[in-house]
């Protein structure tokens, strides 16, 4: 499901080369809107999400955003539309699913438009890679895509996790992984890149196939599979874990990749599910 739609330039969603802050202070362009996706698991122990989408709070409230240099910055990097109806709990409730029954929370990472319905879910555990929570405290923590004062709020229920060295062909070519539940349906593994503690979550269950939420890690399954990189980021990184998720899907034939602002998301996950999925 999506909780609005953002739009970026083009240079973000696919790097030519040029450093961010000249391509930010500098394009005059922006893309087609793109969903803000939210991924919803049904689990026997409860509803877990990944990610949280975009906080309406963004668009309605003036200081939402820092001021100064790093107000700049959110001002170039992102224009966003979310509809009264197009909250979480909202969207959660059109799924006919209640917000209350969310017991675990995956952020792939915390930038804004991840982290947004977290004022939501207090009543959930929520998991991040100790590497993004490390960020959020660093000096100029806002100008780096990190809004502090919405993310550590005092009702939430942190758990860091960092994915362990395993041995298990299955999950080749990644040899370090974190089972949720220790039922092997969901797995988390590290992509890092776009931030230093972005994590992909493996879904897998007898008679489907393996779907892979991948975030920010890329912008469309076709700009994956081409290796063309986002322009925010670690390019080597980037480029690393775009490569470990390409050989994944290779290995595992039928396997889909679904990223946080892909377009075409809504339609490759009802195809992998044989049924419509709510965009």
């Amino acid at each position: 499901m999506s909780t609005g739609t953002v739009m970026i330039r083009p240079e973000h969603a696919e790097s030519d080369g040029t450093p961010l802050m000249w391509w930010l202070n500098t394009s005059r362009r922006w893309t087609q809107p793109r969903p803000i996706n939210v991924y919803v698991i049904e689990h026997e122990r409860g509803l877990v999400l990944f990610d949280t989408g975009q906080d309406r709070a963004s668009v309605t409230e003036p200081d939402y955003f820092p001021s100064g240099f790093a107000g700049h910055i959110y001002r170039r990097l992102a224009r966003f539309e979310i509809a009264p109806h197009e909250t979480l709990t909202r969207r959660l409730e059109r799924l006919g699913c209640d917000i209350a029954d969310v017991r675990v929370v995956v952020l792939s990472h915390l930038h804004q438009d991840h982290i947004g319905g977290l004022p939501e879910l207090a009543h959930a555990k929520i998991i991040v890679h100790p590497a993004d929570w490390s960020e959020i405290h660093r000096r100029f923590a806002a100008e780096n895509g990190f809004l502090t004062r919405h993310i550590d709020l005092p009702e939430l229920e942190w758990e860091f996790i960092s994915p362990s060295p395993v041995d298990d062909p299955a999950l080749a070519p990644f040899t370090a992984a974190h089972d949720l539940f220790g039922d092997g349906t969901l797995t988390l593994v590290h992509t890092p890149g776009h931030t230093p503690g972005s994590m992909s979550l493996l879904a897998r269950q007898a008679g489907m196939p393996p779907l892979l939420f991948v975030g920010d890690l890329t912008y469309d399954r076709f700009r994956l599979d081409a290796e063309k990189l986002p322009g925010v980021g670690h390019r080597r990184r980037l480029l690393a874990s775009t490569r470990a998720v390409n050989e994944f899907a290779r290995r595992n034939p039928g396997s889909t990749v679904l990223a946080a602002h892909d377009p075409g998301a809504a339609a490759a996950l009802s195809a992998a599910m044989g049924q419509t999925v709510v965009s």
